[in-house]
């Protein structure tokens, strides 16, 4: 049986907590990294009715998509909804912990399982991470002394390529100097004309620890004054980001897609909303799990034929229509992120298998969507005038 911490470090591993976007809370929010884990529930919204599910069942873990808190608290007191959540958890031994955007932009995450739900194939990321801004270090080194820089580099957190580190390319030549008045040279004389045999270095390193690896530089070269240039590299998108666009096996009329859509999701009172010509073909589609009207002119710009996701606005979506966009898929919110649970629990099991532990997992089968009631409108022509 793993520990709260074991099941932590691969949910972790999965939704990287340094891939949420900075507004974010996301994360363990009560529990003891020590305690033994058996049971996990999975749900998308932390409310009464999941927490009384996770009791009931005896989970030791509640994992959800959506946070308990997104703003600082500075208690947690059971006077409140939210701290009375929190309380019935600890007290009955059950854990709460957070994947939030961190799944939204992973690969696969939140809106590859609604891709999947609905049979796209051929996925790519709606709006793509471009993942750590990167630099490139180059630094010239006297042979003999290239193994100590390499190293000290290494050590400063330089030369990591995904899983490799110590990565870097090397090529010999001849660096050429005169130390001038003042210099106190390695290498030579002052006022000597020298020529040594150099190792032309090249690094990539993370640009936020820029600081740190030239100060192992300095710390490691022999020179006095190392010669070394830094590049910024250009972003380059990666598999993860925001929302998915990917391909029907077969086109079909928005009005069949949006019965698809429907089908394919689990039921709501406001069932799923199209805008556009119920006739107009449907092959390529970008889907969007949550809120995504804030990606409505990157999907008009990737050329799609609908999108697909949800909490969509009035104007918002207006504007969008009048200027060449997309038909328009509008997703209760919570069906929308729901298909993420199962992919989630899944990944789950996969990472403690490879550590040689298990538990067992649930899908919370609750519907948290807050909307209760929908009474359609009347028909046209029967208003009033």
């Amino acid at each position: 049986m793993p520990r709260l911490s074991d099941v932590i470090a691969v949910l972790d591993e999965q939704y990287p907590p340094s891939s949420a976007e900075s507004w974010d809370a996301v994360g363990l929010v009560c529990g003891d990294p020590d305690a033994d884990v058996h049971r996990v529930l999975f749900a998308v919204d932390p409310v009464a009715a999941v927490a009384d599910e996770a009791i009931d069942w005896g989970a030791d873990l509640l994992v959800t998509h959506h946070p308990l808190f997104l703003r600082p608290v500075h208690g947690v007191a059971a006077t409140t909804p939210k701290g009375r959540l929190v309380h019935r958890l600890v007290t009955n031994g059950a854990a709460l912990y957070t994947a939030h955007t961190n799944a939204d932009s992973a690969d696969p995450g939140v809106s590859d399982a609604l891709a999947d739900a609905i049979g796209l194939r051929d996925l790519r990321p709606l709006r793509p991470d471009t993942g750590e801004p990167q630099d490139k270090l180059i630094v010239f080194v006297p042979e003999p002394d290239t193994p100590q820089v390499l190293d000290a580099l290494t050590t400063a957190g330089a030369g990591i390529i995904g899983n490799y580190e110590r990565c870097a390319w090397m090529t010999s030549g001849t660096g050429t100097f005169r130390p001038g008045a003042g210099a106190n040279p390695t290498i030579g004389a002052v006022g000597d004309v020298e020529e040594v045999a150099e190792h032309r270095l090249e690094m990539v390193l993370p640009r936020r620890i820029r600081a740190s690896v030239i100060a192992a530089l300095y710390e490691a070269h022999p020179y006095e004054e190392p010669a070394y240039d830094i590049y910024e590299l250009a972003d380059v998108p990666t598999s993860a980001g925001l929302g998915r666009v990917g391909v029907l096996d077969e086109p079909e009329s928005l009005r069949s897609f949006t019965r698809r859509v429907a089908d394919a999701l689990p039921a709501t009172v406001s069932g799923v909303r199209a805008a556009g010509d119920p006739e107009a073909t449907v092959r390529t589609v970008a889907v969007c799990g949550g809120a995504g009207d804030s990606l409505l002119d990157v999907a008009r710009r990737a050329g799609v034929d609908a999108y697909v996701t949800g909490d969509l606005r009035h104007h918002p979506a207006s504007e969008a229509l009048d200027g060449g966009g997309p038909a328009l898929l509008d997703v209760a919110h919570w069906a929308g992120e729901w298909p993420w649970l199962g992919r989630a629990a899944d990944r789950l099991l996969e990472g403690l298998a490879a550590r040689g532990n298990t538990v067992e997992t649930r899908i919370s089968q609750i519907p948290t969507d807050p909307w209760t009631l929908h009474e359609p409108g009347r028909s046209a022509g029967t208003g009033r005038a």
